[in-house]
């Protein structure tokens, strides 16, 4: 290690991500643990202050979980990702992974900048981002790293635009489902990321590459929640506003919504940042046998530390698991299994856990449903799982058609019955309880 800013790209067996185990593991994940709490605490000085950054001043405001490969190479070409904010601050820091990569991911200069979030081009200069004070990093293949601080000042609710140049040719990770517009430069255009303009993103994706966290630096904020689960916390349905309808812009998801209300109905003192790590069709359980393989090894226990635990400042998780579970072949039984193992895991490392019960799906058999009232009955009782969790989250009840209970309530039904249209996931939003969340802070 060359400083006190160093990252650690955690280099796992490819074959073995993201079900790492055992004492080597466990060794990484502390190692890695130790130098960014060193690279926090010897961040630049308080903008407003002048006095060092408090080492606990950084929080995750964005995620989007790498799930898989994206279908083509990247070749000596330039990627911008817009990224959406939930709280800011006067500096960030990205995460860039290559957790699914199967060969050395060698990124030779990375820039941040404002976006409008509407197309390419950034607002203003962009922002050189620097690793261990180097433009060049090379990520191992199952390996991540942490920029150093870029002097970036950031607002909640700001788009800020993440660019990368990869030199080589890599497949690189993603996140599918980005719910917005992407863009990247066509193969063997080389570095672009300090152009304002965006002409030279000619091409576009749906989805989010390499860059997977953003984190903020803000002593004010009491902590990051993070909502945790598949495709309704994904955001599957943030885009369909009905029939008739024009979609009224992009970061719609109820945790986009969440994250507003957060901003603007908790007082000063109580700012929490929120990050998404939702993947759509993944299960709480790792042993439903009829997971597909697509999303096989992506089980809540298997990405808790990538995708939950390896994020900073985190206080409580928004636990929205179990839809999947049942038509992929797991029972009440399994599934609170799961649930247990994970909660004790978050708790452990001091974090609030918040449940909502398995929402209404069409394709439900009695079965499914005799499984589905006993898992509610666990989260349920005594308003805290049984003890395991610390709070619910009343999902369930929002999204449930009174008439049909296997289905969703009509003005908020995408059409396929399991989603929430854009009216439904403001209505998720809604329901929770911010004082609830607000007891997760740590100070």
């Amino acid at each position: 290690m060359r400083g006190p800013l160093a990252r650690v790209a955690r280099a796992l067996d490819p074959a073995q991500v993201p079900r790492a185990r055992g004492a080597a593991a466990a060794l990484a994940l502390a190692l890695a643990s130790t130098v960014l709490a060193a690279s926090a605490a010897s961040a630049p000085a308080d903008a407003a202050s002048g006095r060092p950054a408090k080492p606990d001043a950084w929080f995750t405001s964005w995620a989007a979980s790498q799930q898989n490969l994206a279908p083509t190479p990247l070749r000596d070409q330039s990627v911008r990702m817009i990224t959406h904010l939930s709280q800011g601050g006067d500096a960030l820091r990205i995460r860039v992974q290559n957790t699914f990569g199967r060969t050395p991911l060698t990124v030779d200069a990375a820039t941040v900048a404002h976006s409008s979030g509407e197309d390419a081009a950034t607002t203003g200069r962009p922002r050189p981002v620097t690793f261990d004070g180097r433009r060049e990093v090379v990520v191992p293949p199952g390996g991540e790293v942490w920029s150093d601080p870029a002097g970036l000042r950031t607002a909640a609710q700001d788009d800020v635009a993440v660019s990368l140049s990869v030199t080589g040719t890599v497949l690189p990770g993603r996140h599918e489902s980005a719910f917005r517009t992407n863009y990247l430069t066509p193969s063997g255009a080389g570095d672009h990321t300090a152009d304002p303009a965006g002409t030279a993103f000619t091409e576009t994706t749906g989805s989010t590459y390499l860059v997977s966290a953003v984190d903020v630096r803000n002593p004010r904020l009491r902590g990051s929640l993070v909502a945790y689960g598949s495709s309704v916390v994904d955001g599957t349905g943030s885009t369909n506003c009905g029939p008739d309808c024009d979609r009224p812009g992009a970061d719609l998801r109820w945790t986009d919504d969440l994250a507003r209300r957060i901003t603007s109905e908790l007082p000063a003192t109580r700012q929490f940042a929120l990050a998404n790590a939702g993947i759509g069709g993944t299960t709480s359980a790792a042993t439903c046998p009829g997971i597909g393989e697509s999303v096989r090894g992506l089980d809540a226990a298997a990405r808790l530390e990538r995708d939950v635990l390896a994020l900073h400042g985190v206080t409580g998780v928004l636990y929205y698991y179990g839809t999947n579970d049942l038509p992929a072949g797991c029972d009440a039984t399994q599934i609170q299994s799961s649930y247990r193992e994970v909660f004790q895991r978050l708790r452990a490392a001091g974090i609030k856990v918040y449940v909502t019960p398995i929402t209404p799906r069409p394709g439900y058999t009695d079965a499914h449903n005799r499984d589905r009232h006993a898992v509610g009955t666990f989260v349920s009782k005594w308003n805290s799982c049984g003890g395991t969790c610390d709070g619910i989250l009343p999902f369930d009840q929002v999204l449930e058609d009174p008439v049909r209970p296997n289905s969703i309530y009509p003005p908020y039904d995408t059409g396929d019955g399991v989603h929430a249209n854009i009216a439904g996931q403001q209505a998720l939003a809604d329901i929770v309880s911010l004082p609830m969340l607000a007891a997760s802070a740590r100070r």
